[in-house]
């Protein structure tokens, strides 16, 4: 097994045969490149009224102190909150566990926690349950893990493996926002050949990385029948995900994509293909054809970047300018991370 998250061989060798008990009232359950699973109750008896569906994901807690722990608060929350949005579902409440080295301080802990907690709040969000420890072993930047929950109407719920042939493909904010924000951020002296003007903005595509409200304002607008958050493997990792999950093939106008200020100077400076790098907060939607131009007004409404990237076909695999891609292996920032670092884990 590689480092990151694993393909579709090893889940589907090692991990799918074996899921514990088979519960009726799990009707979306682990999947290689889906998002979330739900929960559906059956409708009690008598009322006739189908109950809500809660809608769950896990992820990995990561806290950069040279974020600060405020910025890193905030950061560390929207990976977990951006995989229960994708349902079009919003999240709701949140179980959260800290695993911090024995060296975290108190009061960088209450800055964190209080980010967290202010951006919860925001965004209706409970705190209902956690753990928080310090351990010998433990080491920045992982520190735990959050669940997610969201509660709502199944019949609203998008699913991660739904996108149809005939539906267009619609993408936000585009390719390596979050590695650019990462490392103007984290390494600003790695890029003193650019203006510091670019490394600045560059810098603010970190604040990008908060894909709750543009998943809701897309499921809002239209008829969606799939939405992943790019993450590791980036634009092109999630193209080939949703794709997979959806037994369809997607083909793709590179051009289309929206591109955000500073990611191509910063990318090219370290050496970084973008299309391959991480982005978390880059949204990707499989749209019904008649309602794609309604959801990327909602999200230019937003002041998100949006536009229809491609179609969704009959067949297998992504093709973009007309050329067959192969998933992509790894992640591209994970060795930009380790030479400015010297760390040995990607930074997401």
């Amino acid at each position: 097994m590689s480092d990151g998250k694993i393909g579709r061989r090893f889940f589907e060798e090692r991990i799918r045969p074996n899921l514990g008990a088979d519960r009726a009232d799990v009707t979306l359950g682990p999947a290689h490149g889906c998002d979330f699973g739900v929960v559906a109750p059956s409708a009690g008896q008598g009322d006739g009224e189908t109950p809500p569906a809660i809608v769950l994901a896990t992820d990995p807690i990561s806290v950069l102190p040279a974020l600060g722990f405020e910025r890193a608060g905030r950061f560390a929350l929207h990976i977990a909150l951006s995989d229960v949005a994708v349902s079009g579902i919003a999240p709701s409440h949140l179980s959260i566990a800290f695993a911090l080295p024995t060296t975290f301080a108190d009061d960088d802990f209450a800055t964190l926690w209080r980010a967290i907690s202010e951006e919860c709040e925001r965004l209706g969000i409970a705190v209902t349950t956690g753990h928080t420890a310090r351990y010998p072993a433990a080491t920045l930047p992982w520190v735990g893990a959050a669940t997610v929950l969201g509660i709502g109407d199944p019949d609203r719920i998008v699913r991660p493996d739904g996108a149809q042939p005939g539906d267009r493909i619609v993408v936000t904010r585009g390719p390596a926002v979050e590695a650019t924000g990462l490392f103007a951020s984290l390494f600003p002296e790695a890029l003193a050949e650019l203006d510091p003007g670019i490394v600045a903005v560059a810098a603010e595509r970190l604040d990008d990385v908060r894909l709750v409200e543009d998943a809701l304002a897309a499921a809002d607008a239209g008829e969606v029948h799939a939405m992943h958050d790019a993450t590791e493997g980036g634009l092109l990792g999630a193209f080939h995900e949703t794709a997979g999950a959806s037994g369809v093939r997607f083909e793709v106008d590179r051009d289309a994509v929206p591109v955000a200020d500073g990611v191509e100077p910063v990318c090219r400076t370290l050496g970084m293909d973008p299309w391959r790098a991480t982005t978390s907060g880059t949204l990707l939607a499989s749209v019904a054809p008649g309602d794609a131009e309604r959801v990327v007004d909602a999200l230019r409404a937003r002041g998100t970047p949006a536009a229809v990237v491609g179609t969704v076909e009959r067949g297998e695999g992504v093709v973009i300018d007309g050329e067959e891609t192969a998933p992509p292996d790894g992640d591209a920032s994970w060795p930009v991370y380790a030479e400015l670092s010297g760390a040995e884990a990607d930074p997401d």
